[in-house]
């Protein structure tokens, strides 16, 4: 059985109108920060990261920017 992780903030961001540099200005995270975890390009997720981009957002509900999904076929 294996997983992957989804990370949505793009779909945050476009809920929002809201750029990766409006995001990056606002959690105070570096704009290559936000563009690599976007782009699902980081290998490791900084849970502060997560915790000051849910934070900006006001997402309560941390499936709304991470999802485990299995790569199982059915």
């Amino acid at each position: 059985m294996g997983f992957v992780l989804i990370v949505k903030v793009d779909e945050q961001l476009r809920a929002r109108g809201w750029t990766q540099a409006d995001l990056a200005e606002k959690t105070g995270l570096r704009p290559s920060t936000i563009s690599e975890i976007v782009r699902g390009s980081r290998t490791v997720i900084n849970k502060e990261h997560i915790a000051k981009i849910a934070e900006v957002m006001e997402i309560t509900d941390i499936t709304e920017l991470i999802e485990l999904k299995s790569t199982d076929k059915e």
